[in-house]
């Protein structure tokens, strides 16, 4: 592998770990750039992350890339992969190929063709889709002028849902008068949360038993602060309702990682909500493998970079949950600081880094020195900063002396946050030394991406097992 494709390789692994919130427009470039100079590889990739990412925005921008690409074999991909996700993703993909990409390829609009008519053949799918996309399938549906069959249209533009519809079942809830009535239909008909809730006037406490009840673990930890600014965690038999499903969350297979904590994080929660909602956090994470290799986490603690110390605290309880092996976590200035959880929870290490304030100089090769005298060998170094360093010792000078004494070169894989610059990969680079680079724009959504790198014996291991993804193949031209 030349410099210039393992640069390319990293900057997509790169974009990987940001979060565009819907603003696909800023990872097109690099999406663009490596599906025209690595074709094969960001095929693979395609597939492989639409199975392990955690990113929606990418997903989309992949498949984008897949349907408009001039490989059979990826349009082919992106055909199949379509058909996986909600309305409003497909929409959204469909959009990005007409304002990003400007073309919409006639195998695009038959795989957009195909998804639809897939669901209006089946009546219970489509009723569900329309419920939760109806403006999205609406969108497809007219933009792309493909005719709805009698049953859609009535559904979707004539608003005249055929009786035993989920869209006729949704007019007879906002009708419904006793509760017990609303509760019956939405149990029944699993009437989303979120579309219930604006057809019902007044939210008793049995209507809110039957809408939790019938909440994925993901849809109960998103509507979470919903549900407490309703009245649902005061009361005893709703929130032990509640506390099931986030029981739930901790073991499914479909839950974002970090969108527990993100919940936690945004409204005040009760201690046991709070806690339930970190045991989430972790179970996802300990789903996405083990990492074998010994371990160093070096957190900057320099002037200004609170937001080292925010990052360095979740990656640790990430790290120390899924570690088999030993994790030293540092905090540094001029000076390191020994960092000590006493378990593996993130409540754990938000006492452990509680007095770790940001301020001081920066000696980036500081911590590093300390595991140097006090022999602590590792296989990787994670360093949160911006690279920024003032002070001696420099990392690029201890990075090559602690190669030397303990006959080891561990991969170092920079997390930059804030204004960053390049200055110890640069250092590193020279050194030859093996050497990853993430910049962290403010989503912790995207910190488990991280997860891969670390858990591979080495990163030549993540790509090759990038590559040994196969792409799906279209058997039904």
């Amino acid at each position: 592998m030349n410099t210039a494709e393992r640069d390319l390789r990293l900057e997509m692994l790169n974009s990987l770990l940001t979060t565009p919130h819907r603003k696909l427009e800023q990872v097109a470039e690099i999406h663009k750039l490596i599906v025209e100079l690595d074709p094969i590889f960001y095929g693979h990739l395609a597939v492989w992350y639409q199975r392990h990412g955690d990113v929606r925005d990418h997903k989309e921008v992949f498949v984008a890339h897949l349907l408009t690409s001039n490989l059979n074999e990826h349009r082919d991909a992106g055909f199949i992969m379509l058909q996986e996700f909600p309305p409003y993703q497909v929409a959204r993909v469909v959009d990005f190929m007409k304002q990003q990409q400007n073309k919409l390829p006639r195998s695009a609009r038959t795989a957009v063709r195909r998804y639809l008519k897939a669901r209006e053949s089946n009546p219970a799918l489509f009723d569900r889709a329309a419920l939760r996309g109806r403006k999205a399938m609406k969108h497809l549906y007219a933009s792309l002028h493909i005719k709805p069959n009698e049953r859609a249209n009535a559904i979707l533009f004539r608003d005249t849902p055929p009786e035993g519809s989920l869209a006729d079942m949704l007019k007879q809830l906002a009708k419904a008068e006793s509760a017990a009535e609303q509760a019956r239909l939405i149990v029944e008909f699993k009437i989303p949360y979120t579309i219930a809730i604006g057809a019902i006037k007044q939210l008793t406490p049995v209507v809110l038993v039957a809408l939790i009840d019938s909440m994925t673990p993901q849809e109960a930890i998103n509507n979470l602060k919903s549900l407490q600014t309703r009245g649902a965690m005061d009361r005893p038999e709703v929130k032990k309702l509640i506390d099931s499903k986030l029981e739930e969350a901790s073991k499914s297979g479909r839950v974002s990682a970090f969108k527990a904590q993100i919940a936690s994080d945004t409204a005040d929660f009760d201690a046991d909500t709070v806690a339930r909602l970190e045991k989430v956090t972790n179970e996802q994470v300990k789903q996405r493998g083990a990492i074998a290799r010994p371990t160093a986490l070096l957190v900057d603690k320099s002037g200004s970079m609170e937001n080292a110390i925010a990052i360095g605290k979740q990656l640790a309880a990430l790290i120390s949950g899924i570690t088999q092996a030993e994790l030293f976590v540092y905090a540094f200035d001029t000076i390191p600081y020994t960092v000590t959880a006493k378990g593996k929870e993130l409540t754990d290490w938000e006492r452990a880094f509680q007095h770790i304030n940001a301020g001081g100089g920066t000696s980036i090769g500081c911590a590093l020195e300390a595991m140097r005298k006090k022999k602590q060998v590792v296989d990787q170094i994670i360093l949160v900063t911006d690279e920024g360093e003032n002070a001696a010792p420099y990392f690029g000078e201890v990075y090559k002396n602690y190669c030397r004494e303990l006959a080891i070169m561990p991969n170092v894989v920079i997390v930059r946050v804030g204004t960053h610059y390049n200055w110890v990969e640069s250092q590193l680079k020279q050194q030859q030394a093996p050497i990853d680079t993430f910049t962290f724009e403010g989503d912790y959504y995207s910190l488990p991406n991280l997860v891969p790198l670390l858990t591979r014996p080495s990163r030549l291991d993540l790509l090759m097992e990038i590559l040994d993804m196969p792409l799906p193949v279209r058997e039904d031209k």
